[in-house]
């Protein structure tokens, strides 16, 4: 199990999208404030999050259209409510934000 979750970790770094590229691009090498994010994070072996910043246990998700999906918003749903019980904090992010107003997105 543990392997899995890192392999399917590394193969999301590789395929990231076009709203996590730009993301991380502004994260990445602590550009924000110092703030050391992780990109494509496995946690608790559990799941992997799109970014993450240990020292506050803070999650950047980036949905895309397939979110809306009802299938991808239960398996969302899921993930959150193991996130939150184990006392991570969660920032959703819509591609339309990053593409959009990238600063403000930084700023939250």
């Amino acid at each position: 199990m543990k392997n899995n979750i890192i392999n399917f970790s590394r193969l999301l770094r590789k395929e990231q999208t076009k709203a996590e590229k730009l993301l991380w691009g502004k994260l990445r090498n602590r550009r924000l404030k110092g703030y050391k994010f992780r990109r494509q994070h496995p946690v608790k072996r559990t799941y992997v999050v799109d970014f993450y910043y240990a020292a506050k246990k803070i999650v950047l998700e980036v949905d895309g259209g397939i979110h809306k999906l009802r299938e991808v918003k239960d398996k969302d749903k899921q993930k959150e409510e193991f996130l939150l019980k184990h006392n991570y904090k969660i920032m959703r992010i819509k591609n339309e934000e990053i593409y959009s107003d990238i600063d403000s997105v930084l700023k939250k």
